[in-house]
């Protein structure tokens, strides 16, 4: 009896695996008019966000669960043929087991991944002392121009005043030497 229950876990898990892998080849990624549902997490349901803000993989979500159930009946079908292992006694808690250790791989092999796939479009601002520049709006004696600068294959640009206040023409290349709020300080070079 204890077989026929790993077996119906091993082949539900698995068949709900292949067919959400197929359907969400078809379907996933598409807006289709008056087919789409948003549930409120991109329209995946096994997304959510951590608290760091993070989008994460809950315990409770469809892929844990059927990584559970899955990993559950293959490890019962296994130690069901192991003869230290056979009686469900012994079977089902080493079964439970080593599913929730891949449940849990699952979650955090997830949580890595979009941990590390995850960056931002924005610059950090503090490593931008002693890039170089350009002027694209010419900086008048005192005042604000404006400046253009490439950082990890982005362009940017950003307000930009003169150290010594002095006026730079439009094209010259500058060094940030600080900066302040939104203002670049900037250098002729």
């Amino acid at each position: 009896m204890d077989v026929v229950i790993y077996s119906i876990c091993f082949g539900v898990g698995l068949l709900f695996a292949v067919v959400s892998a197929f359907l969400g080849h078809l379907f996933g990624g598409h807006d289709m008019d008056g087919g789409h549902i948003d549930v409120g997490t991109g329209g995946h349901a096994e997304a959510g966000f951590q608290e760091t803000g993070m989008p994460g993989l809950s315990p409770f979500s469809p892929t844990t669960i059927t990584s559970f159930l899955t990993a559950f009946g293959g490890f019962g079908l296994i130690f069901t043929r192991l003869d230290a292992t056979r009686s469900p006694w012994v079977s089902v808690p080493l079964a439970t087991l080593g599913a929730l250790m891949v449940a849990a791989g699952v979650i955090a092999l997830f949580g890595w991944i979009f941990h590390h796939t995850q960056s931002s479009s924005e610059s950090r601002i503090g490593t931008l002392t002693g890039m170089t520049g350009t002027i694209i709006t010419p900086i008048p004696a005192g005042g604000v121009g404006e400046i253009a600068y490439v950082q990890a294959g982005t362009r940017y640009t950003a307000p930009a005043r003169d150290e010594r206040g002095a006026p730079v023409p439009n094209g010259q290349t500058v060094r940030i030497v600080r900066i302040v709020g939104s203002q670049f300080y900037v250098v002729p070079v």
